[in-house]
């Protein structure tokens, strides 16, 4: 892997005015209400097929980026966060905002989110080869545990029940069950249907759950209104005593994103939360969060981005994403051929070289484009709904045809969205599905796999201390949400 060229390459024209889109587009769609940087990804993977695997990723990637940037614009300005990360940031931004200081509010985030970025990007250059080469030593059994553990882990740490977080993960692994078994060659549950023997498209199926499920919840909140306020850039550069003055929080709250970003399937929602908590409780004045406060902001929106370079070292050293988004980043890689792992290094440097230049090189344009034009951004949020809605349907349906050219595909996403929309109003989180649906053909490989080395037995699991300590931590992982619940319940029935 050579960084060096990564940066090289982006200074081509192409790939530099993919950079310079990816980011914008990300920074927009996840500055308007109802629409997720999740969403623009799924729509913009049909867009990858005529990209180089190189191009993809960049592309991809700076989408990636300013997606989750483009959150705290809405939220500061509007209290209505663009993306589910920014809702920590509307505690503060918006009564800083309120209070007539509109412009700080949005440099402290924006410089936040570009600093935390970076930290992140040192952790992600310096932690994945090792990480890399630690998981060369893993075999089929190891990789089989570790993917399970990660399963269980995105359940138990999804918003909401364990339980409701376990279903999910399982019906997208059964979701990627029918077709064709790659072992014996036959077709699987599918029902007497010609069209299931290829399976669900996995990018239909990511269409329907994230963006057409999105344009429901959206279409039933089409009239709403939102506090207006006339901002002013006044006080958005910040100056050399605000940083030495947010130093510690800034460090302490991008090391809580990358950490809680390497976590599997865990999100930045969870990261800004941690953060903010975290400020607060050990803040010598914490009466203040939630009033407009600097430290607030930072928190939040630090760990915010610090949590993508912390969920892209999981995805490209063991193929296991670190959030929904990285999720659909991985689909990516696989529609390209392009197996994520610790294989990757070897096999494909110039893709890795691109993902970690492209990573730092959109947090600068995601600075650079915000400072300069979130006033425009802003007003982008009027736009209504009822012309943007019709618009994303119809990217769906052409990105659902592109793939394979099949009716079926379109019917396949149709009736996603609807399943998705109908997750969402149960409280079930898509997170646990779609990463379920990308990480069960893996699992499975790597069971048979073993399985096959092993004469059918499934004893390796228990005398390899590696795979071993996944399983036993997937248990405790497990147990303990459950144990809790419990725990309460149990206590709520004594005192009354």
């Amino acid at each position: 892997m050579d960084l060096a060229q990564g940066f090289l390459h982006l200074l081509s024209p192409g790939p530099l005015g993919l950079l310079l889109l990816g980011t914008f587009l990300g920074i927009v769609v996840g500055a308007l209400p109802g629409l997720t940087g999740g969403a623009l990804l799924a729509l913009s993977l049909p867009f990858t097929y005529r990209m180089t695997s190189v191009d993809g990723v960049i592309l991809m990637t700076s989408m990636y980026v300013g997606g989750i940037s483009g959150g705290l614009i809405t939220a500061t300005l509007m209290r209505i966060p663009g993306e589910p990360s920014a809702v920590v940031t509307t505690l503060d931004g918006f009564p800083m905002a309120r209070g007539g200081r509109p412009g700080r509010a949005l440099g402290l985030g924006i410089s936040a989110s570009l600093i935390g970025g970076a930290i992140s990007w040192v952790a992600l250059v310096t932690l994945s080869p090792a990480m890399a080469r630690l998981a060369l030593v893993f075999g089929p059994f190891e990789n089989f545990a570790l993917v399970l553990m990660a399963l269980v882990l995105i359940a138990t740490l999804s918003e909401g029940s364990v339980i409701k977080g376990l279903l999910a993960g399982l019906f997208g692994m059964l979701v990627s069950f029918p077709g064709i078994d790659e072992t014996s060659g036959q077709q699987r549950l599918t029902f007497g249907f010609a069209e299931m023997a290829g399976g669900f498209s996995t990018l239909a199926v990511i269409l329907g759950a994230f963006a057409i499920s999105q344009v429901l919840a959206d279409a039933m909140h089409a009239g709403q209104r939102f506090e207006r306020l006339d901002p002013s850039l006044r006080g958005i550069f910040l100056g050399p005593r605000d940083y030495a003055r947010q130093a510690f929080n800034i460090v302490r709250s991008a090391a809580i994103g990358v950490w809680i970003g390497i976590l599997p399937g865990v999100g930045a929602s969870i990261s800004s939360i941690v953060s903010y908590s975290t400020a607060k409780n050990m803040s010598k004045t914490p009466e203040k969060f939630g009033t407009g406060f600097d430290d607030g902001i930072v928190a939040a929106e630090t760990a915010n981005n610090a949590n993508t370079g912390g969920a892209l070292i999981p995805m490209i050293t063991l193929g296991i994403p670190g959030s929904p988004a990285a999720s659909i980043l991985l689909a990516a890689l696989l529609m390209h051929n392009i197996q994520p792992g610790p294989t990757l290094f070897s096999n494909s440097p110039e893709v890795v070289s691109a993902l970690m230049a492209t990573h730092l090189a959109a947090h600068v344009a995601m600075y650079a484009m915000m400072i300069a034009g979130c006033l425009l951004i802003a007003r982008l949020m009027y736009i209504p709904r009822a012309y943007v809605l019709p618009i994303v349907i119809v990217l769906c349906a052409i990105g659902a045809l592109a793939e394979n050219g099949r009716m079926f595909d379109l019917w396949t996403m149709l009736a996603f969205g609807v399943i998705g929309f109908g997750l969402e109003l149960a409280s079930v989180p898509l997170g646990p599905f779609v990463i379920g649906l990308i990480l069960a053909p893996l699992a499975e490989g790597q069971l048979r796999a073993g399985l096959m080395a092993s004469d059918g037995s499934l004893r390796p699991l228990l005398d390899r201390p590696v795979a071993f300590s996944f399983l036993v931590v997937s248990i405790a992982m497990f147990a303990w949400p459950l144990l809790r619940q419990w725990r309460r319940r149990r206590r709520g029935a004594v005192t009354t």
